[in-house]
């Protein structure tokens, strides 16, 4: 970028600013969100300057808001839906909120103890809620190789869990001293 891109980057953000400012905190609760969202837009901005119509800023940054504001928002319901599927697994043997954590973090440490690439595979899928064609693509494979490799993590994944968080009877010898650890 040369000086004239930087002083045009400059005007639209000063001149924007508290426009797409306002625009975002209308349509977002959170503060944060919207300080988020709003660095991401002028950051966009930034980015594919020469892109930026000059007679329709405000527009532009609008539509860039929009589509952040949604894709923050998809996020934001894949956290839930993660969250909830991970608090669903504790509560199959949970009386007491302390194991609920600790089943949480066992899901945690078990997806940690998982090779990279099974990682990726699990989150294409299940936390970016792709297609396993779209996932495909994402890694280069055909969907036949994304679905074996989907398996497979899964299966990995189902063992961390077995090694990490033991069975509710296995939980319960151990607490009793009746089984060796």
């Amino acid at each position: 970028m040369n000086t004239t891109d930087e002083q045009r980057f400059t005007e639209l953000y000063h001149e924007h600013h508290a426009a797409v400012d306002a625009y975002v905190r209308r349509r977002l609760d959170s503060a944060h969100a919207v300080d988020d969202v709003v660095a991401e837009v002028f950051l966009t901005a930034w980015r594919r300057l020469k892109e930026v119509p000059s007679g329709a800023v405000l527009p532009w940054l609008y539509a860039t808001a929009r589509r952040l504001m949604a894709n923050a928002r998809r996020a934001d319901q894949r956290r839930a839906n993660l969250v909830e599927a991970a608090a669903e697994h504790g509560r199959h043997y949970v009386d007491d909120p302390a194991d609920g954590v600790a089943g949480n973090l066992a899901v945690a440490a078990a997806f940690d103890a998982l090779r990279e690439q099974d990682k990726e595979v699990l989150r294409l899928a299940l936390w970016e809620e792709l297609s396993a064609r779209q996932a495909a693509k994402v890694l280069g494979c055909t969907t036949a190789s994304f679905h074996v490799r989907l398996h497979r993590a899964r299966a990995r994944l189902r063992h961390q869990l077995a090694v990490t968080s033991p069975s509710p009877a296995q939980r319960a010898l151990t607490t009793l001293g009746g089984a060796d650890a």
